[in-house]
């Protein structure tokens, strides 16, 4: 069930508003975008002349939309959204500060050839006009770039922003978004990352793996802003229960003073692991190889009290335990089984079978899953290596994307 729009229902323009935008979000092409479109508050004002968004509010002007008709209106709705997810306002704030127009030029350069591209047969959406002619900014010359690149050409072309022609059909409310306090910008930035990444859930089931609708920009925001290693620590310290390893080989010095004789803590370490190797017939040995690097770097972070590492395809075809002492040799060790299709559900009939209950799971994949399972007992994580699932998420539990 999609959520509804917050737009205020006041009037006939409110009204076909709210139509649109419901409109849109049940449409598969723009699947991607439809959680973002719920985020934030929109509102129909009589004195602002187009439409605009703080980041996380928008507005729309009443006489501005009589001007529009729907496929019009659906583009502006749009364009405004993708400020939303490109969180435009506060990631080229220095953009502006620095020439104003020309920054919001190139914000809209970008979104606005993409949302040209989105729909390509106008079925949809289109590009508003005057007269026959677009009032909106395209130019070729930036398909695939980002706003600072754009910035950075348009800066070079007029240095002090002396364009004659306006800024296209909506404003940017870079003096709203400056409103924003912390506490909003970050509780609308995690609102606005889950909302991208519940859509690419949703894009993917809808159009199929593998298929197009994100740019690069996007994709950067997708990416995770720290290291895989830090992710996967604040992980496990999140889930498991973590224990202080003692030893009296080495007397704790802070305690001699007092003639007290206590061990020195050698390590916060965690429970009981369970790590899932995906060895179906999609994995070749250079992703093999790669999960197994990855296994001995999670054992090097975490220093896990035990570990149940298993290889799954379709099946759990191999199961090797290791406790502390050995988990140091798991790469030497152990031994890689598998090579038929691909169902990680199978790790949670094993797990019953087995009555193996830890304190986290964490998954290693390419990502080409078709079924993910919703009956996963313990708190997952999902660390998908490789280019193939760069832009796949895991609708249960956390996911990662480690390697290049």
């Amino acid at each position: 069930m999609l959520d509804t729009p917050s737009v205020v229902v006041k009037d006939k323009e409110e009204r076909r508003l709210s139509k649109v935008k419901i409109a849109i979000m049940r449409n598969p092409k723009f699947a991607l975008w439809s959680g973002l479109m719920t985020v934030g508050k929109t509102r129909v004002d009589d004195n602002v002349p187009t439409a605009c968004t703080n980041g996380r509010d928008e507005i729309y002007g009443r006489e501005f939309i009589k001007s529009l008709d729907d496929k019009e209106l659906a583009f502006v709705v749009l364009h405004e959204t993708l400020h939303k997810a490109y969180r435009h306002l506060f990631t080229w704030k220095k953009l502006h500060d620095e020439n104003h127009q020309i920054a919001n030029m190139a914000c809209d350069y970008v979104i606005n050839l993409q949302l040209l591209d989105m729909d390509k047969e106008q079925s949809v959406i289109a590009m508003p006009t005057r007269a026959g002619k677009a009032i909106g900014l395209v130019d070729e010359r930036f398909r695939g770039f980002n706003t600072k690149q754009v910035f950075d050409i348009l800066k070079e072309e007029e240095p002090d922003g002396g364009y004659g022609g306006g800024d296209g059909f909506d404003e940017h409310d870079w003096e709203g978004a400056k409103e924003l306090n912390e506490e909003d910008k970050k509780a609308l930035e995690k609102e606005v990352d889950q909302a991208l990444r519940q859509g690419v859930i949703n894009h993917n089931k809808i159009a199929g793996k593998g298929a197009g609708g994100m740019n690069r920009e996007l994709g950067d925001l997708l990416e995770p802003k720290v290291d895989w290693r830090e992710m996967l620590r604040e992980f496990v310290k999140a889930t498991c229960s973590a224990k202080d390893a003692s030893s009296w080989r080495r007397v704790n010095r802070r305690y001699l003073s007092g003639d007290t004789y206590m061990p020195s803590l050698i390590g916060e370490r965690v429970g009981h692991l369970v790590i899932g190797i995906d060895t179906s017939g999609s994995i070749g040995n250079a992703e093999l190889n790669e999960f197994l690097t990855e296994v001995k770097g999670i054992a090097n972070e975490v220093h896990p009290e035990k570990v149940d590492l298993m290889y799954w395809d379709t099946e759990v075809a191999g199961h090797e335990e290791y406790g502390y002492h050995e988990v140091d040799n798991i790469v030497s060790s152990t031994k890689p089984r598998g090579g038929g299709g691909t169902d990680p559900t199978c790790m949670i009939a094993y797990m019953k079978e087995k009555n193996i209950k830890p304190e986290a799971i964490i998954m290693l994949t390419d990502g080409c899953i078709g079924h993910w399972g919703d009956e996963w007992e313990s708190p997952i994580l999902w660390t998908i290596c490789g280019q193939w699932g760069k832009n796949t998420y895991a609708p249960i539990g956390k996911t990662i994307h480690i390697g290049d």
